[in-house]
């Protein structure tokens, strides 16, 4: 290893734990491993990867969920170890560009694309457009999301509308906002989602997260949960303030939801719906799409999918993401039974993180 990687590492790896242990001084409770589980979780990771992990995740993760595994995964270990083995990170940038969406991913429905900025050039109905033009058709404009083309877990995303050229961001000018996002950008129609899942949150889109792992023409389902937004929020990911529950394989909601660190054993969402056993619309329909869509990505094995369902109970593919964060506050150990076979068969890869 060169100092350059090994100076990424320390410094990623740095982050991490400062973050983990800044969320675990939010929590109330008073839970903490023994010696004997702490020496069970160091023993099992030696065997599968040959590293000694810290183990400040497995502490955070059961004191806040009262729930012991030794298959956590800690983030030092997938972000610096595994994203770079199990996908070819050469690759995100690109791939990774909303814009991009539509031409790679068939078969699937998506939100209706308004506009795309790429590098600073215009496009409508996939026609190369003037400035003027674009603006022009952001005049007048209802119920749209605009995001950055190229941010993830849900950074930049905002609901406007505009009336002669005034938009509802801040009293801003489609110029302005447009000066405000830059030069890659996307603007789509609102999709209006299942009545079951908006009376989850109807301010939110509400999503189903899943990830899929693709190994040798299989895809597997690792887990799944639902984002639901809090009241009068835009955005459901727990990063922005969503709250996130395990979705189980009958499709049904587990007892607890899960928001920022702290916010822990959330039993009702904020328009009071009961969440166990409230039964996820088309869920088995958006597993069966997105196992389908992973097979057209073949340079990534490890990848996130924000799916919704839209009036007519079809899933919508919203974003997909191959550096996914792991919700394992509300589903537990992010590859679950898969852990070892996901480890042993990436491991001996070439890690492309730090290329």
């Amino acid at each position: 290893m060169d100092l350059l990687t090994a100076f990424r590492r320390y410094k990623s790896a740095h982050r991490l734990l400062k973050s983990v242990r800044r969320n675990d001084a939010r929590l109330s409770t008073d839970r903490a491993l023994t010696a004997a589980q702490e020496k069970e979780i160091k023993q099992y990771y030696r065997d599968l990867t040959g590293l000694d992990i810290p183990l400040e995740w497995h502490r955070y993760f059961y004191r806040r969920t009262g729930v012991y595994s030794i298959k956590y995964i800690p983030t030092t270990l997938y972000y610096n170890d595994i994203i770079g083995r199990v996908n070819q990170m050469q690759f995100e940038r690109a791939y990774s560009d909303k814009n991009l969406t539509e031409a790679l991913l068939t078969g699937i429905k998506q939100p209706e694309t308004v506009l795309k900025n790429m590098n600073g050039y215009y496009y409508m109905d996939g026609q190369l457009v003037d400035k003027e033009a674009a603006v022009e058709r952001c005049r007048d404009i209802s119920d749209v999301i605009i995001k950055p083309s190229m941010q993830k877990h849900g950074d930049g995303v905002r609901k406007f509308s505009s009336v002669a050229g005034q938009t509802s961001i801040d009293g801003l000018l489609v110029e302005d906002l447009f000066k405000e996002y830059g030069s890659n950008f996307i603007i789509q129609q609102v999709v209006h989602q299942h009545q079951e899942m908006g009376a989850l949150n109807p301010s939110s889109v509400n999503t189903i997260r899943i990830l899929t792992y693709h190994s040798g023409g299989e895809v597997v389902v690792p887990y799944t949960v639902i984002r639901i937004g809090r009241k009068g929020w835009d955005i459901d990911n727990e990063t922005a303030g969503g709250i996130s529950a395990r979705i189980e394989r009958d499709g049904t909601l587990a007892k607890y939801a899960f928001g920022s660190p702290g916010n822990d054993m959330i039993e009702t969402t904020d328009t009071g719906v009961r969440l166990l056993a409230y039964r996820v619309p088309s869920y088995a329909c958006a597993v069966e799409a997105v196992k389908r869509l992973h097979l057209q990505l073949p340079h990534f094995d490890l990848i996130g999918w924000d799916i919704c369902i839209d009036e007519q109970g079809d899933p919508v593919l919203i974003e997909w993401n191959v550096w996914p964060e792991l919700s394992q506050s509300a589903n537990g150990p992010a590859f679950g039974d898969y852990t070892e076979r996901i480890i042993k068969e990436i491991w001996d890869r070439p890690n492309t993180r730090f290329i």
